[in-house]
């Protein structure tokens, strides 16, 4: 919105035009002229912001060009004695933008009030008396099509569609998925569709005491819904669904009750199956019910009472993921323009439908983190309500569905751990459930997977696949019972995934972070290090000892053996030659080479250990001939690069190449200052004194240039304070 206004601003066409903000709550509007006061530079001038109706009208009336206002639609409503609102301008180049546009831009049809004969229109008949000659521009999530509460008839086509389908290929939203709990209502069949077909509008569009007339149409689903028993029922199922589902898809929840009443008999419901997650005090606890207050309210409802205060210090614990409150329970605050990407979990048990019900449902879509989609747990039976919406939606040329039903997150389950089955075969692994069996079956799958070309890959895309789909489907019936197989297969995927040496933590996966599935025998095992499954101790990579090769090479899984040893000198090249670039790059081709041939079958897993053993026991001697020659390992790094040329070695003794290697090393501690690589001035005086040392000590014309090359690379990476390398 403050993109588009900022280009409006700047266009010619509309000659400096005055652009109107219009919102339908305080805290929206509040919230948006934040985002504009905010932009900086985007925007030509600072937006004001309209007080009360005294304040838009003084904005307006006077103004006769430019200016950003920002107010709510509730400002236009008019004056007591004022038929209609009065005509503030008549200027065309007035562009209203509306936020929300779904809720209260309708209204123009006048109600007759029967008491008083007079006719009432809504306050968008109002806004258009004001700016007769206005441009409207609406945005709105859920556009909506009911009599005269049309989207289009009231703002024209759609200028620009950007539906949940693109959303979630962009990843500016996850998916959203629909679960059936418990639908189980004493009602005749199809009863409660004709219940709460209108409540949602009655409620929103008459005043008070109409609205309180109108509950007598819930009344008797109330009843039902917030009967003892059934509120026990739901509160066991959901307290159970919730802690199954943070096992695997960890995130706050949201509960939507019927009644503020419901809320609070729901809430001690819910305690008391868990006493711990209950505090008198707002600012702790782990549930909180969140509604309007009323002085009249009975003693149950006085114990939820917030003042505003307290809102804003509740709404921002929720939004807090470190935050201990995991759960809300609401009955309509936070349903609409409230933000809490943790949020994970919809549970409702209220009926609702059309754009009350979009939007309720999308509190769960927000991205963050690895969550893999929303979930909106159903306990009244709003299936009927969603597949309006949808068909409210694809009516609006919008592509995806609202909700995605969470059994094909169970199909893709089933179907991933099929592929997961099929890459192990004929791997015999269905004792992992056995105490200690986990253990002694994950070496054999590894090794299986190890041999089979791009194996690794296949198998860890399968499982994180269908890791993502068992966080989305976890808590059901018929994911439990697959979870301790999945666990099993994330057990094998770890230590595929895990880097050795350095850090010595778990490589950041990009796409999902693994759950901790794992049953408690497997934790117990430990079963994420791929030396322990191989029934190695993780050696001291620095040492390579020959008691540990001799170890490696009675390993009877070979192709695990060799991702071992291929991992140890992989982590050797990075820490005891990552500043000796002339072994780096021998060592690493050497590397390279034995593990294509490997890879390409030319050569069998036991001759592969074979080089690659040799190899480790190379870099022992490279290490001890260093020491032989008396030089710490940054001089040896500078003998090495002077050594990379045949005629170097036949020429010159050891003992010359060693004297130049401590001088070049000297060299660098005293000339080489903070960020020397990037300046060119220092960079040339350097390669003038490496070429005046290595003429001073007659180093052989033929590979002059490639060794100040050569030097010069190595003394890029001579550590900023002249310390040794290594250290």
């Amino acid at each position: 919105m403050a993109c588009l206004a900022g280009r409006l601003l700047r266009d010619p066409r509309l000659e400096n035009p005055t652009l109107v903000m219009v919102t339908d709550r305080q805290d929206l509007d509040g919230q948006l002229f934040g985002v504009f006061a905010g932009v900086g530079d985007l925007l030509p001038e600072q937006p004001q912001q309209a007080e009360s109706r005294e304040t838009l009208r003084e904005l307006l009336a006077h103004r006769p060009s430019g200016g950003i206002i920002f107010t709510t639609i509730q400002k236009f409503a008019p004056e007591l004695g004022e038929d209609r609102f009065p005509t503030l301008s008549n200027r065309h180049n007035i562009v209203v933008i509306c936020d929300e546009a779904h809720r209260t831009q309708y209204g123009f049809k006048g109600r007759l009030n029967t008491r008083t004969g007079e006719i009432k229109y809504g306050l968008a008949r109002a806004l258009r008396d004001a700016l007769p000659k206005a441009t409207f521009v609406a945005f709105t999530g859920t556009p909506i099509s009911q009599d005269d509460r049309d989207t289009q008839a009231v703002f024209g086509s759609y200028v620009s569609i950007y539906d949940i389908q693109q959303a979630v290929e962009d990843g500016a939203t996850v998916p959203i998925y629909y679960e059936s709990r418990l639908a189980k209502l004493a009602l005749k069949e199809g009863a409660l569709p004709a219940v709460d077909e209108k409540a949602d509008e009655l409620f929103h569009e008459e005043d008070l005491p109409a609205a309180e007339r109108a509950k007598s149409r819930w009344a008797a689903l109330a009843a039902i819904v917030g009967a003892e028993p059934r509120l026990k029922q739901v509160a066991a199922d959901l307290v159970s669904h919730y802690e199954r589902r943070c096992k695997t898809q960890p995130g706050k929840a949201m509960v939507v009750a019927m009644g503020r009443d419901i809320c609070a008999r729901l809430y001690g419901a819910i305690v008391a199956l868990r006493p711990d997650w209950h505090h008198p005090d707002p600012m702790k606890g782990a549930i909180k019910v969140v509604i309007t207050a009323a002085a009249s309210d009975a003693a149950p409802l006085q114990s939820h009472h917030t003042n505003q205060q307290q809102k804003k210090a509740l709404e921002k614990r929720f939004k807090d993921p470190a935050d201990p409150l995991r759960m809300v329970v609401v009955r309509d605050m936070w349903l609409t323009g409230f933000d809490a990407p943790c949020m994970a979990t919809l549970y409702v048990d209220k009926p609702m439908q059309g754009a009350n019900l979009a939007q309720a449902i999308a509190r769960v879509n927000r991205v963050f983190k690895d969550k893999p989609g929303g979930l909106v747990v159903d306990y009244i039976g709003i299936a009927p309500q969603l597949k309006a919406a949808l068909a409210t939606y694809t009516a609006a040329q919008g592509k995806g569905k609202p909700t995605l039903d969470v059994s094909e997150a169970v199909r893709v389950l089933k179907e991933h751990l099929q592929i997961a089955r099929d890459i192990l075969h004929p791997v015999d692994w269905r004792g992992f459930r056995e105490r200690g069996k986990a253990l002694e079956l994950i070496p054999h799958c590894l090794d299986h997977i190890l041999g089979i070309p791009d194996g690794r890959q296949r198998f860890c895309d399968t499982v994180l696949k269908l890791t993502r789909a068992f966080a989305l489907c976890g808590a059901t019936d018929e994911a439990t019972a697959l979870a301790e197989e999945t666990a099993f297969l994330q057990a094998i995927r770890a230590p595929l995934i895990k880097r050795v040496g350095g850090s010595g933590g778990a490589s950041k996966d990009p796409d999902f972070a693994l759950r901790q599935l794992l049953s408690e025998a497997l934790v117990a095992e430990g079963v994420t290090d791929i030396f322990k499954v191989a029934g190695l101790k993780t050696p001291d990579i620095s040492i390579l000892s020959d008691q540990f090769l001799v170890e490696v090479r009675k390993i009877p899984q070979k192709h695990l053996a060799v991702e071992l040893l291929q991992r140890l000198i992989k982590d050797e090249l990075k820490t005891k030659f990552k500043t000796n670039l002339v072994k780096q790059r021998r060592f690493s081709e050497m590397l390279r080479t034995s593990l294509n041939k490997y890879a390409n079958r030319a050569v069998e897993a036991a001759q592969v250990i074979e080089e690659l053993i040799a190899m480790a026991r190379m870099f022992h001697e490279e290490q001890e001939r260093g020491h032989a020659l008396g030089l710490a390992s940054d001089e040896q790094s500078f003998y090495d690069a002077l050594a990379d040329n045949p005629s170097a070695q036949e020429l010159m003794k050891d003992e010359v190449l060693v004297t130049m290697a401590r001088e070049l090393a000297e060299m660098l501690r005293q000339d080489a200052t903070i960020d020397w690589q990037f300046k060119e001035n220092v960079r040339a005086k350097l390669r003038v004194k490496i070429k005046t040392l290595l003429k001073r000590y007659n180093y052989p014309p033929d590979g002059e240039t490639k060794a100040i090359t050569i030097v010069l690379q190595q003394a890029e990476v001579f550590p900023p304070d002249g310390s040794p390398w290594g250290t």
